[in-house]
């Protein structure tokens, strides 16, 4: 069962999340799946400063904080901060990331710089910090990453992204073994298509989303509930969640965007 904390409590005396990229998309409805649960909230944002505060602000007890996670220096320095300010800092949701297109047959460096950095090696590094600086705390805490539903489905779109969020899927087993003797437990969440993405329209996504076993879209409140789940420590650590309504069981030849595209120019759904 995921901790239910006393909503009434001052921020001090509740357990708290980092959120990364939790000012907009998936990482807001994560964001306010803990808050519901009685969480404080330390909503991260990079350049979304706005919709970070307006989030914070209708939630009973959040913060933001603002750092790149392009600048190691600053990351770490930032969440060094958080830690001496936040005895009850229990999570650390990574699921900030970029989702720049590049293909199978021309590997752009500066795209796969930027998803191997972003998508995986500022949250290895952060889960990392996180665990050393919490680990005075008797109280269970977690790391949950978010990867895809690519780490078991892997098509040729997107190669970069594809690459980096399969280089954060292996820290999780690695994390996991290397604190087996700490109370701390890293996850991993692996969604499948969610929300509109890439060059995607909107109404696309009624056809994209519903390409996996179940015909279904997955919503993001399923993601936010997993995060919520994980959070308390239930699963050994080092295990992953697939919340994508089947599509990693699927073997698709090609991202879901085209698919839906070329089922659309084939006079499928419209």
């Amino acid at each position: 069962m995921a901790l239910s904390p006393d909503s009434s409590a001052p921020s001090f005396l509740r357990p708290a999340v980092l959120v990364t990229g939790g000012a907009t998309r998936i990482g807001a409805a994560i964001v306010r799946r803990f808050a519901a649960a009685g969480w404080h909230t330390v909503i991260h944002y990079r350049s979304s400063s706005s919709a970070a505060e307006a989030l914070a602000a209708e939630l009973p007890s959040a913060e933001t904080i603002g750092f790149d996670l392009a600048d190691d220096d600053a990351a770490l320095a930032a969440v060094t901060a958080l830690a001496a300010r936040t005895p009850g800092w229990r999570c650390l949701v990574n699921s900030a990331s970029v989702f720049d297109y590049d293909s199978v047959t021309g590997l752009d460096p500066a795209t796969s710089r930027s998803a191997m950095q972003i998508n995986a090696l500022a949250p290895a590094r952060l889960a990392q910090a996180f665990i050393a600086l919490t680990a005075g705390q008797a109280s269970v805490r977690s790391v949950v990453n978010v990867t895809d539903m690519k780490i078991e489905n892997t098509n040729p779109d997107f190669f970069s992204y594809t690459m980096s969020k399969h280089a954060l899927a292996a820290t999780i087993g690695m994390l996991a073994k290397g604190n087996a003797v700490s109370n701390v437990g890293v996850y991993g969440i692996a969604p499948g298509a969610i929300l509109a993405s890439h060059d995607q329209r909107e109404e696309e996504t009624e056809i994209s989303h519903r390409l996996n076993l179940l015909g279904r879209k997955t919503g993001a409140d399923e993601i936010a509930d997993a995060a919520l789940f994980l959070a308390s420590g239930a699963l050994a650590s080092g295990q992953s969640l697939f919340i994508d309504s089947g599509q990693h069981l699927m073997d698709q030849p090609r991202d879901v965007i085209w698919l839906a595209r070329e089922e659309q120019a084939q006079g499928g759904t419209a």
